[in-house]
C-alpha cells in the first residue's frame, strides 16, 4: 500500500567503532535500528545515549565492531491490528513516534504503570512508565519527567539500554488509518526513595502505576516490549538489595 509521508520525527543513529571511525545513518520508517546498522556493516551495537539534534530529530548514538554487510530483509509482511478492516482507496499515514521508557527496579520491585482505555488495543495491560519526547526536549530528561508524571518516583536516569522498534498498520485513537513505527528508548535508572506510585498525569494513557514483585510479574498482562525484556528484568531484581 502506497502511504501518505511520513508526519513524525526522523531518528538518526551515529555509530562508533573501537578505533574512532564514525558514521551518521538515517532511520528508514520501520526498520529496526540494528538491522539497519548491519546493513552497513556495524555489529553488536553498545547504545551509549540520544540525544536531539533538532527540536524534531533524535540522534541515538552507539559503538559498534565492523564486519560484513548484511542486507535488510525485502518484502517483510507489515503486521497488522486485530480485525483491521481498510475502505477502498483508503491510504496509511506514516507517523514515526520515539519515546522514552524507564526499565527500574528497587527492593526486588519493578516499577510499572498500567494503560488506560485511551490504549485502544491493550488496555489493562502493563508497561514500563515512561512516554513521547515532546519538541527539543532531551531524551533522558523527558524520562525523568514521564516516570514522575506517572508514578511520583524521581528517577536518577544511569543509562540507556536498550532501543527496541515496532512497525504495524493500524488505527490511531482518532480513527486514522496509520502505518506506524514506534521507536523505544529504554533507560536503566534508580530511585533512591521508593515510595507508593502516585499518578499526576490524570486522564492519560496511564489508569495506575504500581512497585509489583517477581511473582506478581509474571502473572500480569504485559505489552510485548516488556515481555521482550522479562529475562533482564529477573536478573535485575533477582540482585536488588531489599
Amino acid at each position: 500500500m502506497n502511504g501518505q509521508p511520513a508526519v513524525g520525527p526522523g531518528v538518526e543513529i551515529e555509530v562508533i567503532s573501537g578505533d574512532g571511525t564514525r558514521e551518521v545513518i538515517p532511520l528508514p520508517h520501520g526498520e529496526d535500528p540494528t538491522g539497519v546498522l548491519a546493513a552497513h556493516g556495524w555489529h553488536e551495537p553498545r547504545w551509549e545515549r540520544a540525544v536531539r539534534v533538532a527540536p524534531e530529530r533524535t540522534r541515538l548514538i552507539a559503538a559498534a565492531t565492523r564486519g560484513p554487510e548484511q542486507p535488510l530483509a525485502a518484502d517483510r509482511p507489515q503486521p497488522r491490528d486485530p480485525d483491521l478492516t481498510i475502505a477502498p482507496g483508503e491510504q496509511a499515514r506514516a507517523h514515526q513516534r520515539v519515546a522514552a521508557y524507564a526499565l527500574v527496579v528497587a527492593e526486588r520491585r519493578l516499577l510499572l504503570t498500567q494503560l488506560s482505555s485511551r490504549v485502544h488495543l491493550v488496555p489493562g495491560h502493563w508497561n514500563l512508565p515512561g512516554g513521547g519526547i515532546d519538541p527539543g526536549e532531551d531524551p533522558a530528561d523527558a524520562v525523568v519527567r514521564e516516570v514522575w508524571e506517572e508514578t511520583g518516583q524521581r528517577l536518577a536516569v544511569t543509562g540507556l539500554y536498550r532501543v527496541q522498534s515496532q512497525h504495524w498498520l493500524g488505527r490511531a485513537p482518532s480513527g486514522a488509518l496509520e502505518d506506524f513505527h514506534a521507536v523505544r528508548l529504554i533507560y536503566c535508572g534508580t530511585v533512591a526513595e521508593p515510595s507508593e506510585p502516585v499518578l499526576h498525569d490524570v486522564g492519560g494513557s496511564t489508569a495506575a502505576a504500581r512497585w509489583v514483585s517477581a511473582a506478581e510479574l509474571d502473572a500480569l498482562p504485559l505489552v510485548v516490549s516488556v515481555r521482550q525484556l522479562r529475562g533482564t528484568i529477573h536478573r535485575l531484581m533477582d540482585s536488588s538489595e531489599g
